[in-house]
């Protein structure tokens, strides 16, 4: 049978998916080089010249005579899964990372894409309507293609999508930075004219303090030369930031930045925590800084990671979380809150993350209490409607990885959420206009019966009853 592989090119106005990505995980700073293995139409191509990179590609169908070039970063993306010889597929995964400087982007579809109507058992994927053939992977199958293949360990860009590094330095650097929180947008410093006399060549010192909590090292800041010139040392210079800086502001950021790194050692353990040699410059001054050694910081992400996998810690933690909708079986916080949880709490989401990637448009996050389990729920609403519909849901088992999908996006019934500001964080932009709906609702009597209002249908039959409506986040009587 004759399969139509050239029929699976799509033509976008946007990046794909992977490279949505990859750009999302800052896989492409400044003159990033990339080459498209696979490159279709060569959509990818273009959106990525647009903004300032070098690109090219390549394609047996739509450009069979570019030649093939190595680059920083090279996609595959959604090839092996339109190959239906398994050879091929090993072959083509093995050139692509031949070429890559620095990382290699593997992406398939995943299993829960499937349409049964549209398909037809074939070899060991589908065919589809179009004649075209189609490999459904799960993402744990994804990762075991990637890994026997290239005698590489994968790491999770998202659900589908991998990435692959040639150097371990990088690696580590990707890791830590997913699990690094963003700094504070400053410190409150206390009058003194000394410190401002000379505040515009001690700024960069303490912007380095808010992003890593500890005195750079002198190649770490930009202007060492005018600080030793006025100061002497680096030290000196801090001497006169700490006659300003709020102690307890300090200690925050000393404290959130240790805890950053005790959850990106714990996580590393179950890709192959690597030797401090090969850990980023910085981070070695971290740990160095915050944890004396490598050993004693390696020994307390050990301590913190067996902890997570104590389902009664887990519970008693998400009791005690200061932000969050607390159900008897489970904490649900909206993304923005996770950096506001305990270590416990965001190593043990992060089992899942450092699974399966980070989950695009999920921005509710379930931490269940009583089963290891986090799920990723999607409410693309979630700031503009007052009352989001769920459009699908990612189960991430921690005993089993069996992941599971559920898609509500056409449902005429979908589930939908009450009192958001539950769910945020006090400094949340709009928290207070979800807390002012909610007091205007339970005014009401809209939240009386529990059981119904979980859904849209159920909802719109209570506002019904009542004879009210919903004008924005407000309650509205209708006359």
């Amino acid at each position: 049978m004759k399969v139509s592989s050239h029929k699976t090119a799509i033509s976008r106005n946007n990046f794909s998916r992977p490279i949505q990505v990859a750009l999302a995980n800052q896989l492409f700073p400044d003159n990033t080089s990339f080459f498209d293995y696979g490159c279709g139409k060569g959509d990818d191509i273009r959106a990525l010249k647009s903004i300032g990179h070098e690109a090219s590609g390549w394609d047996p169908v739509h450009k069979p005579k570019t030649k093939l070039k190595k680059a920083d970063v090279v996609n595959i993306g959604y090839v092996v899964n339109v190959i239906e010889d398994q050879e091929e597929r090993i072959d083509a995964v093995r050139k692509a990372y031949d070429l890559a400087n620095k990382v290699l982007i593997v992406s398939a579809r995943l299993i829960f894409e499937i349409s049964k109507n549209n398909h037809r058992p074939y070899k060991d994927g589908f065919l589809t309507s179009r004649k075209t053939f189609q490999k459904f992977y799960t993402h744990e199958e994804l990762k075991d293609f990637i890994d026997s293949t290239l005698n590489v360990s994968p790491m999770p860009g998202g659900p589908g999508v991998f990435f692959i590094f040639k150097d371990e330095s990088l690696k580590s650097e990707f890791e830590a930075n997913r699990y690094r929180r963003r700094p504070i947008a400053h410190f409150k410093l206390n009058a003194d004219d000394l410190f401002e006399e000379n505040k515009a060549i001690l700024q960069p010192i303490i912007d380095f303090l808010l992003r890593r909590g500890r005195l750079p090292d002198d190649l770490e800041v930009s202007n060492v030369k005018k600080i030793k010139e006025k100061f002497g040392n680096v030290k000196r210079a801090f001497s006169l930031i700490g006659r300003v800086l709020k102690q307890s502001d300090w200690t925050e950021v000393e404290k959130e930045r240790s805890e950053d790194l005790l959850i990106y050692l714990g996580l590393a353990k179950f890709t192959g925590r690597p030797t401090i040699s090969n850990l980023p410059k910085d981070v070695q001054l971290d740990i160095k800084a915050f944890f004396g050694s490598y050993r004693e910081a390696c020994k307390q992400a050990d301590e913190l990671l067996f902890s997570a996998g104590n389902q009664s810690l887990i519970n008693k933690a998400c009791e005690d979380a200061p932000c969050g909708k607390l159900i008897y079986d489970a904490l649900y916080v909206h993304e923005s809150s996770l950096p506001k949880l305990s270590p416990i709490i965001r190593i043990y989401e992060g089992c899942a993350r450092n699974y399966i990637g980070a989950v695009e448009g999920a921005n509710i996050i379930k931490l269940h209490r009583l089963k290891p389990k986090v799920s990723y729920l999607a409410y693309p609403k979630f700031d503009s409607d007052p009352h989001p519909s769920l459009k699908g849901s990612l189960v991430v088992p921690l005993q089993s990885f069996d992941v599971k999908y559920y898609n509500f996006s056409d449902s005429e019934n979908p589930p939908i959420l009450h009192r958001k500001e539950t769910f945020v964080p006090s400094d949340y932009p709009h928290r207070k206009k979800f807390e002012k709906l909610t007091k205007q609702e339970e005014k009401h009597g809209l939240f009386e019966n529990t059981k119904i209002i979980g859904t849209k249908n159920g909802w719109d039959d209570v506002l019904k009853l009542k004879g009210v409506r919903l004008r924005g986040h407000q309650v509205a009587q209708i006359k």
